[in-house]
């Protein structure tokens, strides 16, 4: 028997690094084919027994694949580390100049030294809080979380997120629901409901996203201390308790999961 816990730093109610090789109240559900703790060791969600067996492919799941300029991975039962942007977080002339400098090239990999070096290049210039950072709006980061806890269980398990002024960082396991398929669901229903509330117009979430899927248990920890931490990294709190957005599922028990190769 699994029991999970969620723990959060949100008091109003309402590092190895992790890609390296060391509202109304409308239901979510409604919109979702619309289209678009300063911690030395954090909790773990349970042991997980890690083989070496490649997930099986369904017609949910698309494997390796190319959306924007990210390599994606997409199969179930896998812990996934997954970011997305406001749309004006990082500049495209930006990356466009990073890609020229590391030559990149269509159909690297995930787990290549190009795309590792682009997405670290991406996250520190997103952690100076550039461009409209909608999300230090209480409201608007309180829906963005409510929207990730809204489906845990069901098309995924939530392990941990957190919200930063301009992009979000969340581990799951995905389940049987598509990667892209839960990503766009969360993506579409805030976007919309962001925009009313601040009444405004136009793109609020970047086009693209980075998906990372978890390696081992070694990784695993260093996603969810990179994922807590992050907002003492960016220099926001001197500890995590002063932020309110960000948490982490503590579960009691064994899981079974298969890291893909």
């Amino acid at each position: 028997m699994n029991t999970r816990k969620m723990h959060t730093m949100n008091t109003n109610h309402g590092e190895e690094y992790p890609g390296s090789n060391t509202q109304d109240k409308s239901n979510p559900r409604n919109v979702d084919a619309e289209g678009e703790k300063s911690r030395s060791s954090v909790k773990h969600t349970g042991s997980a027994d890690v083989s070496s067996a490649k997930q099986p492919i369904t017609d949910k799941h698309k494997d390796w694949h190319f959306r924007g300029y990210l390599p994606h991975f997409d199969a179930g039962n896998v812990y996934q580390f997954i970011t997305f942007r406001l749309h004006d977080s990082v500049p495209a002339s930006a990356i466009d100049h990073w890609k020229r400098e590391l030559q990149w090239q269509e159909g690297l990999s995930a787990v290549s030294t190009e795309a590792v070096k682009l997405y670290y290049r991406i996250e520190q210039y997103a952690d100076r809080g550039k461009g409209g950072c909608y999300l230090r709006d209480e409201r608007i980061a309180r829906l963005v979380q409510d929207a990730l806890k809204h489906f845990d269980g069901e098309r995924y398990h939530l392990i941990a997120w957190c919200i930063m002024p301009n992009h979000v960082h969340v581990l799951i396991e995905v389940m049987n629901e598509s990667l892209s398929r839960i990503i766009k669901s969360w993506k579409s229903f805030t976007a919309h409901q962001a925009n009313k509330l601040l009444g405004r117009y136009g793109p609020f979430w970047g086009p693209d996203y980075y998906d990372r899927y978890v390696r081992d248990e070694k990784h695993f920890d260093a996603v969810i201390n990179y994922i807590i931490q992050n907002p003492i990294k960016a220099g926001l709190v001197a500890s995590i308790e002063e932020w309110p957005w960000v948490g982490y599922i503590e579960s009691a028990g064994d899981g079974n999961v298969s890291v893909a190769r």
